[in-house]
């Protein structure tokens, strides 16, 4: 998935793309529409899950084109810059922020943008307990886990205080602003259930007019399985140095399918004006770039990562284990994750799946993030050794049989599925190379690549899965970003997931001590102001991470995405990537 400006980076935390989701689309279709105006057409892999940011968790979504926050965040910098917010003052003890908003505001249907919306967004829905929304993970503060207030000074301005410091709650502040005056009735209104209606609210099946934004596009049509539509949004605040208005291009298209390859030759074809540049296309793409009139941008390697993750939640519903206990048993051995670590070849995935274009990952948090932690300074790295992989095994009370078939103690032979997205060429590459490294060390893996949606289903909901190669992306520099994800109760810690609100319940879940000190860790790195003190603490828990592997890291692909001549305006950067600044870009008349 394409790495994206904050106000985006929550809803993308999870993904099943590496880069840039993009896919086939029909070229006539455009052709046809061209006297419409400027417009840009790229595609994603598959179909939005919801039209409603609080409670999406999935890439592709429509988010980072329709809603704005209060800040956002430079897609080449890094730095914070004002957004629906023209300033704001900090305190002296970092607990308090006082936003300004900018005047006359208004959202997508005419309606004012008022400080209203601000307190009703975080006090209404955000901090609304009634809502599972992965917001709250991100928002709660220090060892308390208490949560910011928020309170209306005046026509123009908010503030917000924090029960103690918060080192990233300035950048915390991207989040998106929603229309109290669309939304209010459905977070007080119940359903049948007792459950808001805010619920079932903005849903994909939604009129696309119904939907209220405040960012530089509003959607305008939605085919399933086909197409989403955007149409500029004319009440944008946004405005070019000559005073003309933003966003210069009227239209963006969205093409869906789950393909790859398809989408490789639309985009040859002439019918994408912008690709997600895989490493199997990088040389032919290269080959093509003056005469097909496109450009090749790389930013270096992506913010995102790649890995694979045992389930380790020890829990039951119904009387019935989440995981069968034998390879329950094998999933929460450490030195079972840590043989699998050893017997993934990363150089080799990076030479054949990557075509050279990749990097081995090592952490959590991406090499552009001040906080990261490289193996210089003490990061515990997992090069490929077999030798070490097996002793580890052997150590650990497995055995292999004279086939070299490895057993566990009690003599059962040690078998398990890998699943991920469907479709994605890339990712399917890399499940059929760890299939063939992990047989080196007698595992068999059945690698099974399934649909997104029964996917996150699995993920989600009925924590039905043994094995997964997936990745995050989004979460930027700030480690806080992802903290849904270290939380021991957050909405992405995936690896031993805890049930959401409505879901059954799980009888004998467990939290692991090293889980719980990660938790710990992250708390501690928010609340500490010293950027040399919070980079001693992230690095903390990322020796912590790479010691106990809850998720296996891969590779990281170089972030690449090829773009027509006629898009002007593109400043690229892994950070950010080709469209971070969406508002700006204009297309040549040539």
């Amino acid at each position: 998935m394409a790495n994206i400006p904050l106000r985006r980076w929550f809803l993308s935390l999870l993904t099943c793309v590496v880069a840039i989701a993009l896919s086939a689309c029909n070229p006539a279709l455009f052709t046809s529409q061209a006297a419409q105006g400027s417009q840009l057409v790229t595609s994603i892999l598959s179909d939005p899950k919801t039209f409603n940011y609080a409670l999406s968790q999935e890439s592709p979504n429509i988010f980072g084109y329709t809603y704005e926050g209060l800040v956002t965040e430079n897609g080449v910098t890094g730095e914070i810059e004002p957004s629906l917010a023209k300033s704001w003052d900090i305190s002296d003890n970092q607990q308090r922020i006082v936003f300004t908003l900018r005047e006359g505001l208004k959202w997508s249907d005419g309606e004012p943008l008022t400080v209203d919306d601000i307190v009703f967004t975080y006090n209404d829905i955000y901090l609304n307990e009634d809502i599972p929304t992965d917001v709250r993970d991100i928002l709660r503060i220090g060892e308390t886990r208490g949560f910011p207030s928020v309170r209306k000074l005046d026509e123009r301005r908010v503030e917000f205080t924090t029960p103690e410091p918060f080192a990233p709650f300035l950048r915390t502040t991207g989040l998106a602003i929603l229309p109290a005056h669309a939304l209010k009735d459905t977070v007080t209104e119940k359903d049948q259930e007792g459950r808001p209606k805010f619920m079932t609210t903005w849903g994909v099946d939604t009129d696309p007019d119904k939907i209220v934004v405040n960012g530089p596009y509003q959607l305008d049509r939605y085919n399933t399985n086909q197409r989403l539509v955007f149409r500029r949004n004319p009440h944008y605040w946004r405005q070019g140095s000559q005073g003309q208005p933003q966003p210069y291009i009227n239209r963006l298209f969205w093409e869906v399918v789950e393909s790859t390859d398809t989408a490789f030759l639309q985009f040859r074809s002439g019918g994408l004006d912008a690709i997600s540049v895989s490493p199997d296309f990088y040389s032919l793409l290269k080959r093509e770039e003056e005469r097909s009139n496109f450009n090749i941008y790389v930013g270096g390697p992506t913010l995102s990562s790649s890995f694979i993750s045992f389930n380790l939640n020890k829990g039951s519903r119904d009387g019935e284990p989440l995981i069968e206990p034998m390879k329950s048993r094998w999933f929460n051995s450490l030195e079972f994750r840590q043989a699998v670590a050893y017997a993934i070849d990363r150089r080799t995935m990076i030479d054949n799946s990557f075509r050279g274009l990749g990097e081995p990952q090592y952490s959590n948090l991406p090499v552009q993030s001040p906080y990261y932690l490289s193996p210089e300074e003490g990061l515990p790295i997992y090069e490929y050794n077999l030798d070490k992989a097996k002793e580890l095994l052997l150590n650990a009370g497995f055995q292999y049989n004279d086939e070299e078939q490895l057993l566990d103690d009690q003599g059962n032979r040690v078998r398990f599925t890998l699943i991920t997205n469907a479709g994605n060429k890339l990712r399917e590459a890399m499940g059929a190379q760890i299939k063939r490294d992990l047989a080196k060390i007698g595992m068999q893996v059945d690698f099974n690549p399934i649909a997104f949606s029964t996917l996150v289903e699995k993920l989600s909901n009925s924590l039905d899965w043994e094995c997964h190669l997936l990745g995050f992306s989004g979460g930027g520099l700030e480690p806080n970003n992802s903290a849904n994800v270290w939380s021991t109760e957050g909405g992405l810690h995936s690896f031993n997931q805890k049930p959401t609100v409505g879901q059954p319940e799980i009888q004998g879940w467990e939290v692991a001590s090293w889980e719980k000190e990660i938790n710990d860790l992250y708390v501690k790195g928010s609340q500490e102001l010293d950027e040399q003190k919070r980079k001693a603490i992230y690095g903390e828990a990322q020796r912590l991470i790479k010691e106990h592997l809850p998720f296996i890291y891969l590779v990281n692909p170089l972030s690449m995405t090829a773009v027509r001549d006629r898009v002007e305006g593109i400043e690229y950067s892994a950070l950010g990537g080709a469209f971070w600044n969406i508002h700006e870009l204009k297309i040549s008349e040539d």
